[in-house]
């Protein structure tokens, strides 16, 4: 299959909850990039988080192998530094090779749980 997408993609939105409620894993409030690379060559991505009052962290690199999907939970994100709880941020997310990125957060806080999602932004190539 023919690669889709971009090689730069920005989610302007990014807030990770600081509590949750419900079983952990699978309910603990979460930000999440979800990424296709729908080419056969795997895609090399880096995110860089950007905050409102200091300097950015990353690039976190991730490989999607090719003609797979693969969502990044931005919690599990450690290497280079955690993303904090509680904390407005952005992030722009960079590839070698056209994927497709999709935004999502899961919002545990109270028993009536919120999800969001959006496709992210893309830039021309």
């Amino acid at each position: 299959m023919q690669p889709i997408g971009k090689r730069r993609w920005a989610i302007a939105e990014g807030f990770i909850p600081a509590k949750s409620h419900g079983p952990e894993p699978l309910m603990t409030s979460h930000e999440t990039a979800c990424i296709l690379n729908a080419g056969s060559k795997d895609a090399h991505v880096r995110i860089t988080i950007f905050f409102s009052d200091r300097e950015p962290i990353g690039p976190f690199e991730v490989v999607v192998p090719g003609q797979r999907t693969k969502h990044v939970r931005f919690n599990d994100l450690q290497t280079p530094g955690k993303i904090p709880e509680a904390t407005d941020y952005s992030s722009v997310i960079e590839s070698d090779v056209p994927i497709v990125v999709q935004h999502t957060r899961l919002d545990s806080r109270q028993d009536a749980n919120a999800l969001l999602s959006t496709i992210a932004y893309a830039s021309a190539d």
